[in-house]
């Protein structure tokens, strides 16, 4: 049987670590500030994330992992790392859907880490302009909830946008029953946007029956409108809470356990291959026979798996679609630009919208 190790003995053993972890977290600091002369001194300009170098350290280091922490507690503790150890280098400011404690944001934090500068915008339009316009470096869109289907004005909004996909993200879209009352007893009103209420009808049937139900412009706004009255509370992500300040009376409420929002991140930057990417591309074919099979088929030729398609109305013509299609690989590799090049022939446009590591956790 092993003896137990005193309790003074383990603390005396942590308080070592600690100060060992805090050495090398410096002086891995100290070496992305030098990362940043270099790129300096060798002219590169703009911003220094690169999307496939974060991608390929993550994953090294969820390989690496031995445990016992988790691979989420792993990556998420070393994405904050590299997010501070950007910010040393230049500060990122990224542009999502607000007000502040919206899903939207969530995943900005989840990709980025805290470290950015999170800027809230009121439309997915007013974030691909502030990316087209500089105004920040980057943004995040929804572009497909497993339960709703996509996000139709993102994919529309590509068809004008110069702005190439660098990233995604998935976020799990758990909904939390938040406000200042004492006891559910107590609850005179629900806010939420009216996807939520909709997301959580049976938890509020059963526990909340009767109860008025408000929908309101966002979750974030339910978490604000709850934080003004005593009576009220609000469904909405925990990010809501820890902006609004409000305890969460009840956790993961929403009908489907798996509902999850994944996102898209734009900018300018173009990513190199990682070995586990996706492209997104946009065609449209014009209104011919056989249109649909002419895309697929080169895909199929070269045994690319195809992980996506949507159509959506051209607007340039009656009758006329796009296709938005997600396919797994990126655009360098040697069987995925022999399957385009097929493509390219037998469609009227082909708009690469962007080849990008996929998301990590």
């Amino acid at each position: 049987m092993s003896s137990i190790i005193p309790l003074a003995e383990l603390r005396a053993q942590i308080d070592a670590i600690d100060k060992e972890i805090l050495q090398l977290i410096n002086k891995r600091a100290e070496c992305a500030l030098e990362v940043a002369k270099t790129k300096i001194a060798q002219g590169e300009q703009g911003t220094f994330y690169r999307p496939d170098r974060e991608s390929l350290v993550l994953r090294r280091i969820k390989d690496l992992n031995p445990g016992p922490l988790s691979d989420y507690a792993t990556v998420r503790f070393f994405r904050e790392l590299m997010s501070a150890c950007l910010a040393l280098e230049k500060p990122l400011d990224v542009a999502f859907l607000g007000p502040e404690g919206t899903f939207t944001q969530q995943a900005v934090i989840k990709h980025f880490g805290h470290a950015v500068k999170s800027m809230p915008m009121a439309s997915i339009n007013d974030i691909f302009s502030a990316v087209e316009r500089e105004n920040c470096q980057f943004g995040v869109v929804p572009v497909e909830n497993s339960t709703e289907g996509v996000i139709n004005h993102t994919l529309d909004r590509f068809l004008l946008s110069p702005l190439k996909i660098c990233g995604e993200v998935e976020i799990r879209v758990h909904q939390n029953l938040m406000g200042l009352v004492d006891s559910l007893a107590d609850v005179t009103e629900v806010f939420s946007h009216q996807q939520s209420l909709a997301q959580c009808r049976h938890w509020l049937d059963t526990h909340l029956p009767g109860i008025k139900l408000t929908a309101v412009s966002s979750n974030s706004e339910a978490a604000r409108l709850a934080s003004l009255n005593k009576q009220t509370v609000a469904i909405a992500g925990a990010i809501a809470a820890d902006v609004y300040n409000l305890p969460i009376l009840e956790k993961n409420i929403e009908d489907e356990a798996n509902n999850t929002t994944r996102f898209i991140v734009i900018g300018n930057q173009t990513s190199s291959p990682t070995g586990n990417d996706k492209t997104s591309l946009v065609v449209s074919t014009g209104n011919q026979t056989g249109a649909l099979y002419k895309i697929l088929e080169p895909f199929a030729q070269f045994g690319i798996s195809m992980m996506n398609i949507e159509s959506r109305p051209s607007r340039q013509g009656l009758w006329e679609y796009v296709f938005f299609i997600d396919i797994e690989g990126h655009s360098e590799d040697a069987e995925i630009v022999k399957a385009l090049a097929m493509v390219q022939e037998n469609v009227n446009m082909l708009k690469l919208l962007g080849s990008y590591p996929k998301a990590v956790l």
